[in-house]
């Protein structure tokens, strides 16, 4: 078992009583019990592969070698990764790895030309991923470490892997608590997020590109707008304005209905370019203008189906 040498104690054993989310289940996950995530001490992934659909300076001209890991620590109503975050128990899609095949993954899409190790919900698995990065990193890995997160992590869980990642892209759901109840069964994510976004910033400064326009450090933060809940927008871009007016933003237009989004009509429609409009707009105003923007076709074409050995082929 690697050891952390910041904390001087091997990392996995924080899973005996799991405080490694904001949920802080306090189960032992080493012993087989199941938290809100539902996923025990091993890490699960669902998909492994290169990925061309993330932000240009992430995916690239190679693609981005995506990690997807099982399970969340959200429940979100609209999730299009519903298969894997949620379901993943039912639809068989998942796979266990030790930390030395986690690592064996990292390597074989740094091989197959990745421009970075992107790891998409980490949040539930920040101890199993830490030990992998170290090591593939004693193996050889070199590219950058993409910490692809749904914005409700625990700080204390990513000050102890400081260090370990070069690019946070986090989400910022909400700044209402409603909302976050709500859609994804989190009624503290409001209060939540602000402080992972300062610690994220704090570690790794704003997002660093080099002169292909990868990203190589740093952080970008994603919004998606839901439907019908501007102000909710508007309060977040407030937010990284005050963070920093260098905030890189991805501001998504591609929500639509999903899984259970339908049982709630407030958002059971896409977003209206009217409404996309709206807010880019308002972010500019803000200055916030290291955004990107997402086409409206994107509602259609963003969907992926984990059931298939290529999730993300919409042809």
């Amino acid at each position: 078992m690697n050891v952390d040498r910041d904390m001087n104690r091997p990392s996995m054993t924080r899973l005996a009583d799991c405080e490694c989310c904001p949920r802080t289940c306090k189960v032992n996950r080493l012993e087989g019990q199941l938290g809100f995530c539902r996923i025990p001490a091993g890490a699960r992934i669902s998909h492994a592969g290169l990925h061309f659909g993330e932000e240009p300076p992430i995916s690239g001209t190679n693609g981005s070698g995506t990690i997807f890991f099982a399970g969340c620590n959200l429940r979100c109503v609209f999730c299009q990764n519903y298969q894997i975050s949620q379901e993943f128990q039912r639809g068989g899609q998942a796979r266990t790895l030790t930390t030395a095949q986690l690592a064996s993954e990292m390597l074989r899409l740094q091989e197959m030309g990745a421009h970075n190790i992107n790891f998409v919900s980490p949040s539930h698995v920040v101890f199993q991923m830490a030990e992998a990065i170290r090591a593939a990193k004693a193996e050889g890995l070199v590219v950058p470490i993409v910490y692809n997160s749904n914005g409700y992590d625990s700080v204390e869980s990513l000050r102890q892997i400081r260090g370990l990642v070069d690019i946070y892209l986090p989400d910022i759901k909400y700044l209402d608590n409603e909302l976050g109840r709500q859609f994804s069964a989190a009624p503290d994510y409001a209060d939540v997020v602000p402080g992972v976004l300062r610690e994220m910033l704090a570690q790794v400064g704003p997002l660093e590109m080099d002169e292909e326009g990868l990203a190589v450090r740093g952080l970008l933060v994603r919004h998606l707008i839901l439907p019908d809940c501007l102000e909710n927008s508007r309060r977040c871009l407030r937010f990284l304005a005050e963070l920093s007016p260098d905030t890189f933003v991805s501001l998504m237009s591609q929500y639509s209905p999903q899984y259970k989004a339908c049982r709630y009509p407030r958002i059971n429609r896409t977003l209206t370019q009217a409404e996309y409009d709206e807010i880019t707009d308002y972010a500019l105003d803000l200055g916030l203008e290291n955004a990107f923007i997402q086409e409206l076709e994107s509602q259609e074409q963003c969907v992926p189906d984990f059931a298939r050995e290529s999730p993300f082929d919409f042809g």
